[in-house]
């Protein structure tokens, strides 16, 4: 069993995904999580991410600015506190259309999480995008 842990993005490393977003990942096999994995993700002023899909459920929260959830091809506007269910193999993606910074927190639903980009099929686990690889 593993120690409970008190986590502070503040104090954490983050990895640059491209394109102005970072990623600050938080509860991971790295603190001893056996069945979840979540973190926050920051956006610059039009930032996006590529259109991909998970191997499990996600949920995305946006924590500050606005976002655009691209969810098998609809878009929908979110503010902070709106909060996405997206199921499994379900393509989507996020966007910061606008000139302040956007933030969301997701959660996985497995910390075996992989993601797949459409564009090019391409699949990693969450884990190798963040540096930590399976104990």
């Amino acid at each position: 069993m593993s120690d409970p842990a008190i986590l502070r993005p503040a104090e954490m490393q983050s990895n640059d995904r491209g394109g102005g977003a970072r990623t600050t990942p938080l509860v991971t096999r790295r603190c001893g999580s056996t069945s979840l994995i979540n973190g926050i993700t920051a956006f610059e002023p039009g930032a996006a991410i590529g259109l991909h899909m998970h191997n499990c459920e996600e949920s995305v929260m946006v924590l500050e600015g606005q976002a655009i959830a691209e969810i098998d091809g609809v878009r929908h506007v979110l503010g902070p506190h709106d909060t996405t269910w997206i199921p499994a193999n379900v393509p989507h993606r996020f966007l910061n259309q606008t000139d302040r910074p956007m933030k969301i927190f997701w959660t996985y639903a497995t910390i075996d999480a992989t993601r797949t980009m459409i564009a090019t099929g391409e699949t990693r686990s969450i884990d190798a995008e963040h540096g930590h690889t399976k104990r």
